[in-house]
């Protein structure tokens, strides 16, 4: 496996980014990639497997199900490029309908090192498949999946899971767009997109009784410790998850129980926090079944089908580029 380093100016960017949202006004906020550190990737694995979590069970479930009819609706020969892979557990079914048509480049584009690690592991035992990781963001290591695609061929871009619930729904559209411009016509995307559900339950969801949620929230204030050499206590920080009505998303914050002061010595600043504020760091949008085809509309893309689960409603849509 060849994995691609992120450039070395990551902690830079990650210093930058981290003054720029913690010195906001209204809002004191934190970009939620950078949740999935080391540590945090593997929080999120417990996470999948929460009972209170069931978004990963149904992606496992609809993959497993229909990876074959999946497959046959991809026009080939096709090179398969994964954003965000994770370990890959969950693309194993598709990595292996693909392989028996054919032999299959598959291109894991991950933020994690020991994330891509994982999913080589995981996944170099299928038969007529070779791995090309790129430690990279989204759209960079697309870039670089696309250089490596030869004449006649077909891309097949897997963004899983529910990630593209993380953008609201204009950044979202932004986002699929940019994805298209990489693509040719005829190229697909398969893209997950967690639906809407009750509030109780996605309260459950994002702050389970165990207290994983929290853990996996906090870590991202120790990473800035770690990486950027910051004071910040985490027992004075709390977890909190809550619901947006008006977007239709959960948010996770971190909220201040106290006044504090906190450096944050490679970022050149100091942040005061006033009692009750918060730091939102991530939103999960939810979405209904019909919006999702004027989305990819938008996005120049048409949704050729839909696989829905109804156990935990959740939906993996085939999109087309047009």
């Amino acid at each position: 496996m060849l994995v691609h380093a992120i450039p070395t100016n990551v902690s830079y960017e990650f210093a930058a980014e981290v003054r720029d949202g913690l010195t906001r006004a209204e809002q004191k906020e934190l970009p939620s990639k950078y949740l999935y550190d080391d540590v945090g990737s593997a929080l999120f694995e417990v996470i999948s497997h929460l009972p209170e979590y069931g978004l990963t069970r149904a992606d496992e479930r609809l993959l497993r199900r229909h990876a074959s009819e999946i497959v046959d609706r991809v026009q080939g020969p096709v090179a398969v490029a994964e954003l965000g892979s994770g370990s890959g557990r969950k693309t194993r079914w598709l990595l292996e309908a693909f392989c028996r048509k054919q032999r299959t480049s598959y291109y894991p584009v991950e933020i994690s090192h020991s994330a891509l690690v994982m999913c080589e592991r995981a996944l170099s035992d299928i038969d007529s498949i070779s791995i090309v990781g790129f430690e990279r963001e989204y759209l960079d290591g697309l870039l670089e999946v696309a250089a490596y695609r030869t004449p006649g061929q077909h891309l097949c871009v897997l963004f899983l899971g529910s990630t593209i619930g993380n953008f609201d729904r204009a950044a979202g559209v932004n986002f699929l767009s940019r994805v298209r411009c990489v693509l040719q016509p005829g190229d697909s995307l398969l893209l997950g997109t967690d639906l809407e559900k009750s509030h109780s339950q996605l309260i459950r969801a994002y702050d389970d009784e165990l207290g994983v949620t929290a853990a996996f929230n906090l870590n991202l204030l120790a990473r800035i410790n770690r990486e950027l050499g910051a004071d910040f206590n985490l027992a004075e920080f709390e977890h909190l998850a809550r619901i947006n009505e008006v977007e239709r998303s959960v948010e996770m914050h971190l909220f201040s129980k106290r006044r504090q002061v906190v450096s944050v010595p490679a970022a050149e600043v100091v942040v005061e926090f006033r009692e009750g504020e918060t730091i939102w760091t991530e939103s999960s949008h939810k979405y209904s079944m019909d919006e999702i085809f004027e989305t990819a509309r938008k996005a120049g893309f048409r949704c050729e089908v839909q696989w829905v689960d109804e156990e935990w409603p959740f939906a993996e849509n085939l999109l087309v580029a047009e």
